[in-house]
């Protein structure tokens, strides 16, 4: 049998709520201080002496987990931004809602694509389907991404150059870090392209995407 309640039944004697381990049925019986004395535990190993604070913590790290099954805009919900109308439906209505994202928005310039890019990264590793991403950004706007992305959606991205590639020879800085910007003039290089490749990216984002060719 399982406790399941106890409480006092005047002086001397005790009422409990008892549940059967393996029909689940439920009975109430009052036992007296002596019977309660000569009763035997069968099993201590739940000694209710965890840490408080580290249980919560876990229930809210697992609760945060899953909230994007109940929320659907949760990433939104813990960012800095103010989307607009479009930017929520190409993200929410569009990106999300395929199995393999393949998209081209081509929104004129200043419509926030910047913005999407952040809610589907937010949202993408909320879900546990992004791990490893590879940001590509013309050379003057690299750290205007890394600034955005962490102001807004406190994500921290490496700004990969050139200079850091030669510093470190023989390592493969793609391979050491998982969220990476770099440029597009950095990432085509014969020299560097076969570093790039051994990745095994789950995102890639390409802004001005029309500089790219089949060459390229």
């Amino acid at each position: 049998m399982r406790v399941e309640t106890v409480r006092r039944n005047g002086a001397g004697a005790w009422t409990l709520g008892l549940v059967g381990a393996r029909s689940e049925r439920f009975r109430s019986v009052t036992l007296t201080d002596a019977e309660i004395a000569s009763l035997k535990l069968l099993d201590r190993a739940c000694s209710y002496a965890g840490d408080g604070t580290l249980l919560r913590l876990g229930l809210q790290a697992y609760s945060l987990g899953i909230a994007y099954e109940f929320d659907p805009y949760f990433g939104l919900s813990i960012s800095r931004v103010d989307p607009l109308p479009h930017q929520l439906e190409a993200v929410y209505d569009y990106l999300l809602k395929v199995a393999r994202v393949r998209f081209l928005p081509a929104d004129d310039a200043g419509a926030g694509k910047t913005i999407m890019a952040g809610l589907l990264v937010r949202e993408l590793k909320l879900r546990g389907l992004a791990e490893r991403i590879l940001i590509v950004v013309p050379a003057n706007l690299a750290f205007q991404w890394q600034r955005e992305l962490r102001e807004k959606f406190d994500e921290k991205f490496l700004v990969l150059k050139g200079s850091d590639i030669r510093e470190q020879f023989g390592v493969n800085q793609w391979l050491e870090n998982r969220q990476v910007i770099t440029s597009l003039d950095l990432a085509k290089r014969q020299n560097i392209l076969p570093g790039v490749a051994q990745c095994r990216w789950d995102l890639v984002i390409v802004d001005e995407a029309h500089r790219m060719s089949a060459a390229a």
